[in-house]
């Protein structure tokens, strides 16, 4: 009796009377089979259990499974109630007839002794079922499963979109997501980690509301699922669905006294199927920031076990189907996504805010508490995107997230940047002959090598202070007078020296601003990290900020922005708690003390939450003139070529020619072109055979028609591992541009079917190559043999289009950006005679339209104050002949 009791105590639990109701509630017939009466393969045993129904199952991995034959009346989804005994966290596989494998995680049950239960989502044909239990390493034992129809009085069904479905089980706390008719996650919870481990299925009641809402996305209808019993705090499940819209954004949130939490998941799926097509099935894991040489992964489905930042998707690269599932606010929480391959159609997955780990985040401790001593604290939104393209899809993620953090910074209505930066080559020996020197060879020698505006940004990197501030100014006027701007480096919350001393600007010691963790500065890339919310940290960066302005300086690239956002024991700020929070405490103060007047660039920093402070960013950091650092910038670019979204501009570091040979000199110079803007980096004030080399690179036409446009690479493939794709493509107008690389020493046959890069394999293209020039056509594929360790970057135009007639491709840009009321089109070249305007948001769908006469490279007014808050693209069709521009109606 005494076992027995045991047995019923630990059954009537938050979690277990929860889930025994699902077992009635609805009129559903509750079907039993014990684990022991199945087909056990390998080493899987027979146990005793005195706490269990019966026997168990033991030893599960995965060679050793247990078979459990079922059978159903009706095809249907169905509630599966696992039991099973655990003395610590361990994982099922678990696999549905001939369907996706499952990987379900489950907590300790209390010992091998003490049965717990989980309910799982299963969809069963009609008829006999095999259910086959293993692990993926070693497994929980198995008591039984108890199979219950999900009826429809049970499901609150939330339709957004075209065929889309959120499908709330009221019973079992959990979700399913269906887009375009198909269920791609299946029985989502939600979890909130605070004064109490709060779980979506551990509450007794659930009751749904909804109500129309507008945010930084737009409009639509909020439904929310208010969870209560069981917990001190109750918990709300928000679904926010947008009016024409395909995607979902989902969040949680605690609410009542004691609300703080550590550690949140809006969204955790032991099913997430997309709908793949079949094909070369991947997962994406994405780091946190660009620094210390991380790579993405593109990493295969069914055998893919990782944690990574913020956002990942799941897709084919056969099909290109996806599924994109993030984070797309930073503002208090570091995000991580957990991914487990099940098979090559599904896997475990949890987004979760609370992620703070060294080899990831830099992080030495635990996340800090949200909203302590408040009533609500919320996760942050998490998106959900389908796409039949995952490229697509990563882009829409790429504009929620800019929408969802709007710019901070002033918006930059200039042209698209390029220049030179100090780091490249000159390095610890920059001074101001040498500074002056490199402005005298762009401007003698390279006089074509200019952006739209005609002017070039020449950057003093970090040892600027060499020179005296009277120095630095003169350097500012001498550039100033050769037509280009001057640019200078800092790392505003680090501390290089690491010693007390009187901070610049204030009556403080530098050690009173020193981040702690554990009770010790925190180190990080030889520098002590600076609490971003300390009096003396901000009047440091009034100083220095300051004297850069008296200087002239209309540009800066910010370096080592991390330290900014590390988990700490505390802040000065009493108010803040998080990294995060912290970050943006620091980051909104240096980007009011810097103004409006200066380009800014952001170098190591974290990949999402820079996005509202920086115009440029840097894709992946310490890259300089080989063929591995271009494949090393090009894996980032690869696969986070979508973060051009968030920023105005994304840059593949310094492109350094050196003594290279010319093939991996062209290389270099194409990442930087594919990517997004260049910055070039030797050191221009000496003789060298890079001065030649330059002369002719930074200066071919047809590269800096390219160059200067808003291009907008992507990659071919996504199936490349942790290395780069070797394709990427943009269309522009009628022409279409495919960079092709070869990273390998030996030459390679290459073969890219036309179809890969956006083409109709039916056409006749004519085909331009832009480094040699040579000529040719190509139809359904372009073969050619490409050199090792080189680039090519070809033009192909459908053969029927004049090739005389002016093409609008090139480096034209929308003033102001993001607009309000008003804006105006500036064309790379002049446009003459009436053109037809039409503005599109990003579904596709016309907004707005009209004829316009244009006579030169600017526009009439184009009026947008009509518009709803978003994402745009205006197009102007002059003729055959078109261009595209995206916008952001504020």
């Amino acid at each position: 009796m005494y076992v027995k009791k045991i047995t019923v105590n630990s059954l009537i639990n938050r979690s277990m009377l929860a889930m025994a109701a699902a077992l009635f509630t609805g009129g559903a017939f509750a079907q039993t089979y014990e684990a022991e009466a199945g087909t056990l393969t390998g080493d899987a045993n027979i146990q005793s259990c005195d706490a269990c129904s019966g026997s168990i199952v033991g030893n599960l991995s995965s060679s050793s499974t247990v078979t459990i034959a079922v059978n159903v009346a009706n095809a249907g989804w169905y509630n599966m109630q696992t039991f099973y005994a655990t003395g610590d966290p361990r994982t099922f596989s678990i696999t549905p007839g001939t369907g996706n494998t499952l990987i379900v995680p489950v907590s300790a049950s209390g010992g091998w002794s003490t049965a717990a239960s989980i309910n799982i989502s299963i969809y069963l044909n009609a008829g006999s079922t095999n259910i086959t239990f293993g692990s993926p390493s070693w497994g929980p034992n198995l008591d039984k499963i108890v199979l219950s129809a999900v009826t429809a009085s049970q499901l609150q069904v939330i339709d957004f979109g075209a065929n889309n479905q959120v499908q709330y089980n009221l019973t079992a706390k959990t979700y399913n997501v269906v887009m375009d008719g198909v269920t791609v996650i299946t029985g989502a919870s939600a979890t909130a980690n605070g004064n109490q481990n709060n779980v979506s299925t551990g509450y007794t009641n659930a009751a749904h509301t909804s109500e129309a809402f507008t945010d930084e996305i737009g409009s639509g209808t909020k439904h929310v699922i208010t969870l209560s019993g069981g917990y001190t705090n109750n918990m709300e499940q928000t679904f926010y669905t947008y009016t024409g819209k395909d995607y979902l954004v989902v969040q949680v949130a605690l609410t009542g006294a004691g609300a703080n939490c550590y550690r949140m998941s809006p969204l955790t799926s032991y099913n997430v199927s997309p709908d793949f097509a079949g094909g070369d099935t991947r997962a994406l894991n994405v780091p946190y920031d660009n620094d210390a040489w991380i790579r993405y992964s593109a990493n295969v489905l069914a055998t893919t076990e990782f944690t990574g930042a913020e956002v990942t998707n799941l897709y084919s690269n056969d099909s290109r189907h996806g599924l994109v599932l993030g984070s797309i606010d930073n503002s208090r929480w570091k995000s991580g996504v957990s991914v487990q391959g099940g098979s090559a159609g599904s896997a475990y997955v949890s987004v979760f805010n609370g992620f703070a780990q060294q080899s990831v985040t830099r992080d030495t401790r635990g996340h800090g508490w949200v909203n302590i001593g408040l009533d609500y604290c919320p996760s942050t939104k998490v998106a959900i995107i389908a796409n039949d393209d995952w490229r697509t899809a990563f882009e829409t993620y790429g504009e929620l997230s800019a929408l969802m953090q709007p710019k901070y910074i002033a918006d930059w209505t200039a042209a698209k940047p390029m220049g030179w930066n100090s780091w490249g080559v000159i390095q610890t020996n920059l001074n101001l002959t040498k500074a002056k020197g490199v402005v005298d060879f762009f401007h003698d020698n390279v006089p074509a090598f200019r952006t739209e505006d005609n002017t070039l940004y020449i950057d003093l990197d970090s040892y600027w202070d060499n020179m005296t501030d009277a120095q630095l100014a003169e350097f500012v006027q001498y550039a100033e007078s050769k037509g280009m701007q001057a640019g200078i480096y800092w790392a505003p919350f680090v501390d290089w020296g690491m010693f007390a001393r009187p901070i610049e600007g204030s009556s403080y010691n530098y050690q009173q601003t020193w981040t702690k963790v554990n009770n010790n500065p925190f180190t990080m890339s030889g520098a002590y990290a600076m609490d971003p919310t300390h009096p003396a940290t901000q009047m440091r960066i009034d100083h220095f900020i300051e004297r850069f302005k008296v200087a002239g300086f209309t540009m800066i690239k910010l370096d080592f922005l991390d330290h900014a956002g590390i988990e700490a024991d505390s802040f000065y700020d009493w108010q803040v708690h998080t990294g995060m929070e912290a970050y943006h405490v620091g980051m909104k103060y240096l980007i009011d003390a810097i103004g409006d007047d200066m380009l800014v660039e952001a170098s190591i920093c974290p990949n999402n939450a820079t996005g509202p402070y920086a115009h440029m960013r840097r894709i992946a950091c310490d890259a300089y003139a080989g063929i591995g650092d271009t494949e090393y910038t090009l894996n980032s670019t690869t696969y986070g070529w979508w973060q051009n979204k968030m920023y105005d501009f994304m840059d593949a570091d310094n492109v350094v020619i050196g003594t290279q040979p010319i093939n991996v000199n062209r290389a270099r110079y194409a990442s930087s072109i594919v990517t997004g803007t260049i910055t070039v980096g030797d050191d221009y004030s000496a003789d060298g055979p890079w001065i030649n080399t330059a002369e002719s690179m930074l200066q071919n036409p047809d590269l800096l028609v390219l160059a200067k446009a808003d291009a907008g690479f992507r990659p071919a493939d996504g199936n490349t591992g942790n290395t780069a794709s070797r394709v990427f493509y943009t269309t522009i107008g009628d022409n279409t541009y495919v960079a092709v690389f070869n990273y390998a020493g030996a030459a390679a046959d290459t073969n890219i079917p036309l179809e890969r890069v956006g083409l109709n394999t039916s056409i006749t293209y004519n085909v331009k190559e832009f480094f040699g020039g040579e000529t040719s056509t190509a139809s359904g594929a372009m073969s050619f043999n490409m050199p090792g360790s080189d680039a090519r970057i070809y033009r192909l135009r459908d053969s029927s289009l004049s090739v005389d007639t002016p093409v609008l491709e090139t480096s034209g840009y929308v003033f102001p950006n993001p607009a309000n009321d008003n804006l105006t089109i500036k064309f790379a070249n002049a446009v003459n005679g009436e053109a037809t305007v039409t503005i599109t948001d990003i579904t596709g769908k016309q907004v707005w339209a009209q004829n316009m006469q244009i006579d030169g490279t600017m526009s009439p007014q184009i009026p947008v104050s009509s518009l709803t808050k978003g994402l745009y693209i205006v197009s102007v069709k002059n003729g055959k002949d078109s261009q595209n521009y995206k916008f952001i109606k504020q």
